[in-house]
């Protein structure tokens, strides 16, 4: 339903604002370029149009006066002989006329009396200019220069203007300054005119047809302060050039000596100001065109020059007789004067040329031209002309006219049938599409024709077709003229009306104001070309003023809102009124009607009351108006359309609402009101080197519009609506029609109404007027059978009346943001704008004055404004409080600063009284009382503000809670969890809810000491508060986060959790998390189809660790880690071992997302340590895990993986080793490659990088490592660690074990020889004896070491000594004796293994020195050291061993042994050299025991 009090309801306004957007959208597309205009009247039989006698003219004659009586006195004292000049120059409101040497200045506009005279000079006075003074030269009094020229000297003279105390006229004393070190000579050159440019540009004509710049400085020691330069000297090239314009010199009296001679004189210069280009025309009627540079400050350049304009345009005239041309043309006709054409009037047509017939000739500087050529476009004002030509030539107006004509009739009453009927144009004066030219035809009294553009046809109501709507059509006005028209000039506003003027429309670009050199009173004319529809409520009444040779007269156009209001105010019948609605459409006469009665129109006088009840009247009687329609009824008054126009009776198959023409001019009214803001930004970058992408960082921001154009420009809104409001309070008009229709549907006075429908922009007319109904409509049918009438009339005018409404409310909304406006400007809105962020800063930059009234993001960019003033007001430095600009926001923008914003800056009051007490107690208590504030008000609440004060003041209570309440108002219905509804929808209330949760997160970040930019609003006076120490900072995140877990809200505590994790403070995490927190790490780490089992399934401890080589992705990671930290804190030993289990098993699910093989040690480690720990604790079912066997299966993996890291640093350090020597180095870690012809391949290397790689994947099973890994590169030491791990017992004879055993010996021996094999098995063996005995084969290992010793002994190729291998073989059973010798016994007995008796002899020295090990054990034993102590003392070589139980027993056994393999000895088939040392070995061994003094012979 639409609000009918007077708060804004936004959709209510938005949709409002689509209709404006159509409307002026509508309005700017339907501005027709005059050479379009032009171009569509050729085919038209009347272009003009005649204005009825019976209305108000349209042209009147205002005042008139007599030329000052001193002018009059020294003209006759002349007799007629002398040189007499005259003209006008608007800019000070001054008529002008010399006299010989002197020059008179008058007011032209009043009758004040005065009439100074200047006289400085002795010559006569040949050419007169006025020009604006550069800045910087002369005195700041002096603002325009008077340029005087006589045969032979240029003078310039200082013009002072000044205006009365009370400011309400600028104009009202002009002095003149003689400067007499700005006068140089002429050298012989009499100029003829001279023009002037806005940038103080000053050219003269000379009657030797050149053109001279008169050039002045300041001026300093020999350099001359003024200087004449001859600027087409020399000119020839046609190459580019521009437009300017000055006001014409006409000469009132010319003597003899100034007639000129053979010489084609310059007779008149003009000045294109838009596209810097000086048009000259000649005594000859040629016309030159002059290029002033891209800026208007270039040298002067000739770009093209005609002479044959006329002959050209009679030739190709064409026989086509055109409207208006009674009689046969004069054998040739004269150029009377140029003038150039504005860019609002044409972007095509430069310049016009009105004819001594009457015709006018436009022509163009451009080769090619066309609204939808490139040069025809808009924005091509920049675009260098290079030549001239005539577009078009329009029609003489019709003669003899009074006070109104008949299409394309001729008046010849008066004249004899020999007289000539064609025109005798004279002088004539053009200017934004208005001409004057004066007549001097044969007739009883010379007349003025007035010819401008009919504003009827403005409106389209006689448009019959597309081209016909198009053409221009114009009325002719006539009045009758004692003398000849000397000179015409334009009233220009005055300076603060045309500042305001060219504040509101300096942006459009269809209003041309590109030169922003010109001065703003010149620039506001401009508008008059667009018509007085559209710029009547803004721009004053257009006057002229001509000069004539019988004085001057000041004449007014009269506007059809003028002539309306006149008809009402005479009381005129009511025929004229209807033809005054049927003339102009009964939109634009609505529009105007309500204008009127609003008083929003600008007049020079007040509207009567009673004019304005007439008017208002006129606006709600339906016999104007009509009513509210189906499109295509029988009974739709005036055959009207819903676009304003007629309808043929043409069958309407779907018929709709068509609003009546109150409607039409309200949207009229509206949009031409809003069209200067409306898609326009609202601020203005000034300064600085930023792009349109980006706000520069030296430029600064401030309002497009002047204080006083939006102060002009709301009062205007304002009264508008103020009208509406009061007509619908008075049940006036519509309003009362509905109202008093009892109970209907979609009434917004008494019914529900139903929601408005938003339509296609392009049929905007739906936007108000359809909505659901109870019953549906038929599709089917026939095409050619009209459907029953939807809606009733009741509910018709309901419609409308709703759709009128909307309107009302955003005019109610617009004058609130004018008002802001308004109220920013005065507070230096450039320094408010300065403490936003970049991006807020750029939103600020690039908003439109439709955005700012009809959308959120304006009305949160209004809300941050009000923000920025209020901090300005109530900050620190203490301009005032809050009240005081309160009441002005709350009066005069009430739907940007509501009541919840007193609210909210109340509590800001409070936090900044808060933030400047020392008073500990009193901050709290203030701190309190914002925050109590504050919660009544949390959805309108700015958090960003507050909540970062309340940080300042250690008050985080407010910090949490405004926050999570804020959240709770903006998603009320919780729809950011609602999975059913659209994820639009859903995803903007999560979006809601994150931003508040946001505020919290960032005091956790201050807190933990991370540096977060400044937000604005925080108290730019510091509170007396002490930094931070790290233990009060602790203190304060655990009150946050308890803050947080107290509340009900579960998504909040996810996001808090979430924020801790991410901000490093699992810590505080783990120790005041809620009770969900658990749950929140499980399903924050869940995979979809695993997941870590419930304390309640402790009792299947090995399942879930069975299970966890799963994939687990990068961001379940910290999560699980967590989760394990967490069951530590709890002492749940076995859940967080499952967990560590899981991270080190787990696959990756990322490119670089994997684990290293170390932490995956680590993950183990820790797992083990868990399961340990649950070993020590109470809990009898988690004993019962471990009994199970979960820690045997955690510590077995572990091994594993130590294996896996082995097999990897192997297979790296073989890859590293066969790069660095790739020619000959076949050896690998150990000992030998797969292929020792590939140690330098380079595939080779590759095979080995990529198996390391893999390894550091993934985990591996150990049958994996030792079938793919071990095995294959030949790692055959951690082959038999792996099957001593496993305890393969595969075979029954250990074959395997044994093989492996002989490739690790033959590897080492390959490698180093005898000792590295022996230095292998001391260090391989160690690991897996005892065990069963197959694990460590010594029989073998000590054949396989004795054979290959002697071998390496008998070759020379390495020595060995006796005690080496005995000494391996000792090591690798950990120093037990007995074993080795009993392996030796069964070697030395078996007689068929050692055939050799080298070999035989060898093992005895080997059996001796086992022997000799034992007895040193013996030794070491009593002597109370060790065997390697003991070996030092007697000084023998044996350095391993173990301590044995010295007893009779061991040392019989010693002996007994001795004593045996002396006689093994003795039995060698060898000579007694060779066995006499081992022989007296075993001797003195067994003598050494049996001796009383054992070993001292050893």
């Amino acid at each position: 339903m639409v609000a009918w009090e007077n708060e804004v309801v936004m959709r209510d306004v938005t949709n409002a604002g689509l209709v404006v957007s159509d409307r002026i959208g509508r309005e700017i597309a339907g501005h027709v370029d005059l050479e379009e205009a032009l171009e569509a009247s050729r085919y038209s039989s009347h272009p003009y149009t005649s204005h009825p006698r019976e209305w108000p003219p349209l042209v009147e004659v205002v005042d008139t006066w007599e030329l000052p009586p001193v002018l009059i006195e020294r003209y006759n004292s002349a007799g007629g002989e002398g040189t007499a000049l005259c003209g006008i120059f608007p800019e000070i409101r001054r008529a002008w006329a010399s006299v010989d040497n002197s020059l008179f200045l008058w007011r032209f506009d009043k009758c004040d009396g005065q009439c100074p005279e200047y006289s400085g000079e002795e010559q006569a006075i040949c050419a007169v200019g006025l020009t604006k003074a550069k800045p910087g030269i002369f005195v700041e009094a002096i603002q325009y220069l008077l340029v005087l020229a006589t045969p032979v000297e240029l003078i310039l003279v200082g013009v002072c203007c000044s205006g009365r105390s009370d400011e309400t006229d600028p104009y009202a004393e002009v002095s003149l300054q003689p400067l007499p070190e700005y006068t140089i000579s002429s050298d012989g050159v009499t100029m003829t005119c001279i023009t002037c440019t806005d940038r103080g540009h000053i050219f003269l004509a000379g009657r030797d047809g050149h053109i001279y710049e008169l050039q002045y400085t300041t001026g300093s020691g020999w350099q001359k302060r003024c200087r004449k330069v001859c600027l087409t000297a020399g000119l020839g090239s046609v190459i580019s050039s521009y437009h300017l314009l000055s006001p014409p010199r006409f000469r009132w009296v010319v003597p003899n000596v100034f007639k000129f001679g053979a010489m084609d004189a310059i007779v008149e210069m003009v000045v294109d100001s838009e596209r810097h280009v000086l048009y000259a025309r000649t005594e000859e009627m040629k016309i030159q065109v002059f290029s002033l540079g891209p800026n208007g400050d270039g040298p002067l350049k000739k770009v093209a020059e005609e002479r044959n304009l006329i002959t050209q345009r009679e030739s190709n005239y064409g026989g086509r007789q055109q409207a208006g041309s009674g009689a046969p043309r004069p054998t040739k006709s004269s150029i009377v004067c140029i003038s150039p054409i504005s860019t609002l009037e044409s972007k095509w047509l430069h310049l016009v040329a009105v004819l001594s017939d009457g015709r006018r000739m436009y022509l163009s500087t451009a080769p090619s031209g066309g609204n939808n050529s490139a040069v025809g476009g808009l924005g091509t004002n920049n675009r260098r002309p290079n030549c001239l030509k005539v577009v078009t030539t329009r029609p003489s107006p019709p003669i003899g006219v009074s006070g109104g004509i008949a299409f394309g009739a001729l008046s010849v009453v008066g004249r004899s049938q020999s007289d000539d009927l064609s025109l005798k144009i004279e002088s004539a004066y053009y200017s934004s599409g208005t001409a004057v030219l004066s007549d001097s035809s044969p007739s009883a009294v010379s007349s003025l024709l007035i010819v401008n553009r009919d504003p009827s046809t403005q409106s389209g109501s006689l448009g019959t077709g597309a081209r016909g709507s198009r053409a221009l059509r114009e009325s002719v006005s006539s009045l009758p003229v004692e003398g000849r028209m000397l000179f015409v000039a334009d009233v220009l506003p005055l300076p603060d009306a045309a500042t305001i003027v060219q504040s509101l429309y300096s942006e459009l670009e269809l209003c041309g104001f590109h030169n922003s050199w010109e001065a703003c009173e010149k620039t506001a004319t401009k508008l008059w070309a667009r018509g007085d529809l559209s710029t009547q409520h803004i721009l004053p009444r257009r006057k002229i003023v001509i000069f004539s040779t019988m004085g001057m007269m000041e004449v007014v156009f009269n506007r059809p809102i003028d002539i309306l209001r006149r008809l009402l105010e005479s009381n005129s019948p009511r025929s004229l009124l209807e033809d005054f609605v049927n003339r102009f459409g009964g939109g634009e006469a609505a529009a105007m009607c309500l204008m009127l009665a609003a008083r929003v129109m600008n007049t020079e006088t007040f509207i009567s009351n009673v004019v304005a009840d007439k008017a208002a009247e006129a606006f709600e009687d339906p016999r104007f108006v009509g009513i509210p329609q189906l499109e295509g009824s029988g009974a739709l008054s005036n055959n009207r359309t819903a676009a304003g126009g007629f309808s043929m009776g043409r069958v309407v198959q779907e018929a709709e609402p068509v609003f009546s023409m109150a409607h039409e001019g309200l949207c009229l009214c509206s949009s031409r009101l809003l069209l200067p803001l409306w898609e326009l930004p609202v601020f203005i970058i000034k300064g600085g080197s930023g792009s349109s992408d980006a706000i520069s960082e030296d430029g600064v921001i401030t309002c497009r519009l002047s204080v006083g154009a939006m102060r002009i420009l709301e009062d205007k809104i304002r009264s508008l609506e103020k009208f509406l409001r009061s007509r619908k309070n008075l049940r006036r008009g519509l309003y009362g029609r509905v109202a008093g229709l009892g109970d209907i549907t979609g009434s917004i006075l008494i019914g529900t109404g139903s929601d408005l429908v938003s339509g296609d922009r392009s049929t905007v007319r739906n936007l108000f007027g359809s909505y659901p109904r109870n019953g549906d409509s038929s599709e089917g049918g026939s095409s050619n059978k009209r459907q029953r009438l939807p809606y009733s009339p009741a509910e018709l005018a309901a419609m409308e009346v709703r759709a009128m409404e909307c309107i009302r409310q955003l005019l109610l909304r617009c004058g609130e943001a004018l008002f802001l406006l308004q109220l920013l400007s005065q507070h230096l809105v450039t320094r408010l704008i300065q403490s936003f962020d970049a991006n807020t800063r750029q939103a600020v930059a690039q908003l439109t004055f439709h955005q700012l009234v009809c959308s959120e993001e304006g009305d949160r960019l209004g809300t941050r404004l009000i923000s920025a003033l209020m901090e300005y007001y109530t900050g620190p430095d203490g301009r005032g409080t809050v009240d005081d600009i309160s009441n002005r926001l709350r009066d005069g923008c009430p739907s940007y600063y509501k009541e919840s914003d007193y609210k909210f800056y109340v509590a800001v009051e409070y936090l900044e009284r808060a933030a400047v007490t020392s008073d500990s107690e009193e901050r709290e208590n203030l701190a309190r009382e914002a925050f109590n504030n504050l919660s009544k008000i949390p959805e309108s609440a700015d958090l960003q503000t507050v909540c970062k004060r309340f940080e300042d003041l250690r008050f985080y209570e407010a910090v949490v809670r405004l926050p999570l309440q804020k959240a709770e108002a903006a998603d009320p219905a919780g729809d950011a969890f609602n999975e059913q509804i659209d994820a639009g929808t859903r995803e903007h209330a999560l979006s809601r809810r994150m931003q508040c949760y946001e505020i919290i997160t960032n005091a956790l970040r201050t807190l933990k000491g991370e540096t977060l930019r400044k937000e604005f609003g925080s108290p730019i006076r510091p509170v007396s508060q002490s930094v931070l120490d790290q233990s009060s900072r602790k203190k304060h995140i655990c009150q946050i986060i308890q803050l947080g877990v107290q509340s009900s809200y579960r998504f909040f505590h996810e996001y808090l959790y979430r924020a801790l994790i991410d901000l490093g403070l699992d810590d505080e995490l783990l120790e005041y998390g809620g009770p969900d927190l658990v749950q929140f790490l499980q399903d924050a780490g869940r995979d979809p189809s695993h997941e870590v089992r419930a304390v309640s399934s402790i009792g299947s401890p090995i399942s879930p660790v069975s299970q966890s080589r799963v994939p687990v992705a990068s961001y379940q990671i910290k999560y699980f880690e967590l989760l394990a930290r967490y069951y530590v804190l709890k002492r749940q030993h076995i859940l967080a071992a499952q967990i560590l289990v899981r991270l080190a098993e787990r696959r990756s699910t990322e490119a670089g997302d994997t684990p290293t093989i170390e932490q995956r040690r680590q993950y183990l480690s820790n797992a083990v340590l868990q399961a340990r720990s649950a070993t020590e604790t109470g809990n009898v079912s988690m004993r019962g895990a471990i009994d199970n066997g979960l820690l045997d299966l955690l510590e077995g993996k572990l091994t594993v993986l130590q294996f896996q890291m082995k097999i990897k640093e192997e297979l790296e350090a073989m890859a590293s080793r066969s790069e660095a020597s790739p020619m000959g180095s076949n050896s690998t870690p150990n000992g030998s490659s797969p292929d020792n012809g590939q140690s330098s391949d380079a595939s080779f290397v590759h095979a080995v990088r990529e198996k390391a790689k893999e390894l550091s994947v993934d985990l591996k099973t150990i049958t994996q490592l030792y079938n793919e890994y071990a095995v294959p590169f030949e790692l055959w030491e951690i082959c038999l660690e792996m099957l001593y791990f496993a305890s393969y017992s595969g075979d029954a004879d250990s074959s395997i074990v044994r093989e492996t055993w002989a490739r690790l010996i033959d590897q080492a021996l390959s490698r180093g020889g005898i000792a590295e094999a022996c230095a292998v098995l001391a260090r391989v063996g160690s690991h897996v004896y005892p065990g069963d005995g197959a694990m460590l084969p010594l029989d073998t290992l000590c054949l396989h070491l004795e054979k290959a010793a002697q071998e390496r002994v008998v070759s020379g190729a390495e020595h060995v000594g006796d005690e080496d291998i005995p000494r391996a073989l000792l090591a690798s059973c950990k120093g037990a004796i007995e074993p080795v010798l009993n392996t030796y016994d069964q070697l030395v007995s078996n007689g068929a293994i050692l055939p050799s008796p080298s070999l035989r002899l060898r093992i005895l020295r080997s059996v001796l020195a086992v022997l000799r090990e034992w007895a040193m054990s013996v030794f070491a034993q009593r002597m109370g050291t060790s065997t390697a102590g003991a070996s030092l003392i007697l000084g023998g070589p044996f350095s391993l061993g173990q301590t044995t139980v010295l007893n009779q027993g061991v040392r019989d056994k010693i002996t007994s042994a001795a004593n045996r393999y002396m006689t093994e000895v003795r039995r060698l088939p060898l000579t007694q050299s060779q066995t006499e040392a081992v022989y007296r070995g075993f001797r003195e061994l067994e003598e050494s025991l049996l001796s009383p003094f054992p070993f001292e012979r050893l």
